[in-house]
C-alpha cells in the first residue's frame, strides 16, 4: 500500500523515538544509569527510524519468507550501521562507537552482537510493528497528518541543526588541543577533549554521555597515512631491489653463457685447425714419397 510522504516521515520518527526508548532503558540494566542516546539532542535516534523505513521499503516483499526476511534485515541494517559510522568519521573525525573489543566485528563498527537484534526488529517490524503504526496512521485525517508533520519536520531540522553546530565543537576543540599537545596520543587528545567539553554546555555534557567510547581519530589518521606511505615505500624499494637482483642474475646467465659459447667456438676453431694442419701435413708426405 502506498502513503504520503508525511506519513513516511511520521513513522520514522516514532521508529525513531522507540529506538531510543530501547537504547536508554539497556543504558539502565546494562550500567545503572540514564543516558540520554543519541546524536540528536530530542529523545529520538535517527538511525532506526532509518533502518525501519528501508526494511519497509525494500523487504515488506520478503513477508512470506520469515528466513529470507529476517537475515535480509540483518544485512540491511549491518550496511546501514557502517555507513553511519563511516560516513560520521569522515564528517567529524571522530569515532562515535567502537566495537573492536567484541567478537566477530567489522572494523569496529558493527559487530554480531548489534547486527543479530536488528535482524529480529526487522521481522517484528514487519509482521507487529508496521501493520499498527500504519494502521494508526491511515486513521487520521490527510490534512492533520500534513500539519503535524511539517511542524515535527521544523523541530527536527532544528535540533540536527544544533546538534550539528555542537559536533563541529567537537571537532573544532580537538584540532586545538591536538595542536597544543603533539607530544600526546590519540587517547590523552580524547581525554582531554572531553574533560575540557564537560565544563562548556549541558548540550556538550550530553552528547559526550551519549557516546562514552567517542575517541579523535587525528592523530590515528596521520599516523595511518605514514604507516602506510613506509608500507608503499618498503614494497616499492623490495620490489626495486627485487628487479636489480633479477637483471643481475639474468646478465650473470647470459654472461656466462656467451662465455661458454666462446669457449666452444673456441675449442671447435682448435680442433678444425688441427685436424686441417694433420690433413695438409700428410698430404705434403704423401708427395714427397712420389
Amino acid at each position: 500500500m502506498e502513503y504520503s510522504i508525511a506519513t513516511y516521515f511520521l513513522y520514522f520518527l516514532i521508529i525513531a523515538i522507540c529506538g531510543w526508548m530501547m537504547e536508554v532503558t539497556l543504558q539502565l540494566i546494562q550500567k545503572h544509569k540514564f543516558a540520554d542516546r543519541g546524536f540528536l539532542i530530542g529523545p529520538y535516534c535517527p538511525i532506526y527510524g532509518c533502518g525501519a523505513i528501508l526494511i519497509t521499503l525494500c523487504l515488506t516483499g520478503l513477508k512470506e519468507h520469515p528466513v529470507g526476511l529476517f537475515s535480509t534485515a540483518i544485512l540491511v541494517c549491518g550496511v546501514l550501521e557502517y555507513a553511519t559510522s563511516y560516513i560520521m568519521e569522515k564528517l567529524f573525525h571522530a569515532r562515535w562507537w567502537d566495537y573492536s573489543d567484541c567478537k566477530f566485528n567489522i572494523n569496529g563498527r558493527v559487530c554480531i552482537e548489534t547486527i543479530i537484534p536488528f535482524g529480529i526488529l526487522g521481522v517484528l517490524l514487519i509482521y507487529v510493528v508496521n501493520p499498527f503504526i500504519f494502521d494508526y496512521l491511515a486513521k487520521v485525517p490527510q490534512n492533520i497528518l500534513n500539519i503535524v508533520a511539517i511542524a515535527m519536520a521544523v523541530l527536527f531540522i532544528a535540533d540536527l541543526i544544533v546538534s550539528l553546530r555542537v559536533v563541529t565543537i567537537f571537532r573544532s576543540t580537538t584540532k586545538k588541543i591536538d595542536k597544543e599537545n603533539p607530544q600526546d596520543n590519540t587517547e590523552e587528545i580524547s581525554k582531554k577533549v572531553k574533560e575540557f567539553l564537560k565544563g562548556k554546555s549541558a548540550l556538550n555534557r550530553r552528547l559526550i554521555n551519549a557516546f562514552p567510547k567517542w575517541t579523535a581519530i587525528i592523530k590515528e589518521q596521520g599516523e595511518k597515512i605514514k604507516q602506510k606511505t613506509n608500507e608503499v615505500r618498503e614494497e616499492i624499494s623490495n620490489k626495486a631491489y627485487e628487479m636489480k637482483e633479477g637483471l643481475n642474475d639474468y646478465a650473470n646467465g647470459v654472461k656466462e653463457e656467451i662465455t661458454q659459447r666462446a669457449d666452444e667456438v673456441k675449442k671447435t676453431v682448435r680442433k678444425g685447425i688441427v685436424i686441417t694442419s694433420r690433413k695438409v701435413k700428410k698430404e705434403v708426405r704423401k708427395r714427397n714419397k712420389r
